[in-house]
């Protein structure tokens, strides 16, 4: 089974990006290499659809966040590595040998800067090969989940052809013939063990880098369970993105699949949406949440309708183009898939009688797809007492405090339905109605 998600709910999430402030993806890239930044970059484009892969994921992360390690290796020896062996060499070790020469001649009559490059390409390697024997002798990884890994690098670094290559002394210069039998060996027939060796430290990277964000923000680790459970339980679940962020539980299942959120505008509901979104984006690749403890039944897709715009280009108005996004998210509930669906303010494009009547039918037929889970947020409270009759629909609300004529929000989340109106206390309070009348 695999997951799948939308732009537009990429988009309002803020997932992806390396270069958009405040994305998801830029919270966890603190990886050092290319190839490890390539590696992130696939795990968050590719979530993971089976629940044993999830796990297995997580608990790698766990391990290397017990293990504290840090990133041992040199990123410009890495670099330099990886650009020696995607050189490429001469089909035989007698082609090789030749060229190195021609290089070396090349080297010392022009400058030609091939034979240098070759040399500082083999120096590195050896630097980098070491530092990784090194580094699987010392760690101790003989049980759990990565210790096969370990085992699968340490084999390849036993090579006696390596082990007679990381003995060499850089510091001493090369002979043309050590240079040609290595530059035959490494990009002949060890080249895929090096690729391996390579696509170990950039796991290495990740792995690292991952397990340190979940350490500093103090993120929890998600339980994936098998679709059938249909759950999606957490506590203290809070957006990633923002500083001292309140956190609140949520908890669905099969008979109680539908959460009606309300509360005022500025309340903080189209907030925790996306942090429950994000939540559970995050754990399906295996990743920390930010939670205190998450459980998830696997999910087939993620869908949200939040900041819905109007098109132009396509003569969309802003309440057709909501209009449009809802049909989408029923077919979608209708392929019988298993998903988390979340709309904020439904119909908020149209006059309230409209709106009132489009968000309590559409609640209402959304909440009879058992498999699939619900957050629907409204300010229209009159739409939470038309549903009390549904055993599940789970109704919620963000409160407003009024500090004297000032509201305050707590951003904690209550049962039942918000009976807050100062919409027009806070018109009041801005003066705008004095303006106007001057």
């Amino acid at each position: 089974m695999s997951f799948s998600i939308d732009a537009q709910t990429q988009e309002e999430l803020n997932l992806l990006g390396k270069f958009r402030q405040g994305s998801i993806y830029n919270l966890f890239n603190h990886v050092r290499t290319r190839g490890g930044e390539q590696l992130l970059d696939n795990m968050f484009r590719n979530p993971l659809g089976n629940a044993s892969a999830i796990n297995e994921r997580s608990s790698i992360f766990q391990f290397f966040q017990q293990a504290d390690l840090v990133f041992p290796f040199d990123v410009r020896e890495i670099s330099l590595m990886r650009e020696y062996l995607d050189a490429g060499a001469g089909k035989s070790a007698l082609v090789t040998l030749a060229g190195t020469v021609v290089k070396k001649w090349l080297a010392g009559l022009t400058r030609d800067e091939r034979y240098k490059k070759m040399v500082q390409g083999l120096q590195a390697t050896i630097v980098t090969l070491d530092k990784c024997y090194s580094f699987v002798e010392t760690i101790q990884f003989n049980a759990g989940p990565y210790a096969e890994r370990i085992r699968a690098a340490k084999e390849i670094l036993s090579d006696k052809r390596l082990e007679r290559l990381r003995d060499i002394d850089i510091y001493e210069a090369l002979s043309v013939k050590t240079l040609a039998f290595y530059d035959h060996v490494l990009k002949g027939r060890l080249f895929d063990d090096m690729e391996r060796i390579l696509s170990f430290i950039y796991e290495l990277d990740v792995n690292i880098a991952v397990s340190e964000v979940a350490r500093t923000r103090g993120f929890s680790y998600a339980r994936a369970w098998p679709p059938e459970k249909n759950i999606l339980a957490a506590t203290g679940v809070f957006h990633p993105g923002i500083k001292n962020a309140i956190g609140n539980a949520i908890s669905l299942n099969r008979d109680n699949n539908v959460l009606f959120l309300t509360g005022a505008n500025m309340a903080g509901k189209s907030t925790w949406m996306k942090s429950v979104g994000i939540g559970l984006y995050l754990a399906h690749m295996g990743f920390p949440v930010a939670a205190a403890e998450m459980d998830f039944s696997v999910r087939e897709g993620l869908y949200s309708s939040i900041n819905v715009a109007d098109n132009i280009s396509l003569g969309y108005s802003h309440f057709y183009a909501e209009v449009v996004r809802v049909k989408q998210a029923a077919e979608a509930a209708a392929s019988g898939k298993r998903l988390l669906l979340m709309f904020d303010e439904l119909f908020k494009g149209t006059n309230v009688k409209d709106a009132y009547d489009g968000t309590l039918a559409i609640t209402e037929a959304f909440s009879e797809y058992r498999g699939c889970l619900f957050i629907v947020s409204t300010h229209i409270i009159e739409v939470g007492e038309a549903l009390k009759g549904h055993d599940n629909i789970h109704c919620v609300y963000m409160p407003t405090v009024m500090d004297g004529p000032h509201p305050r929000y707590t951003y904690k989340l209550e049962e039942g339905i918000t009976a807050d109106r100062q919409g027009m206390m806070i018109i009041q309070n801005e003066g705008i109605l004095e303006l106007i009348g001057d």
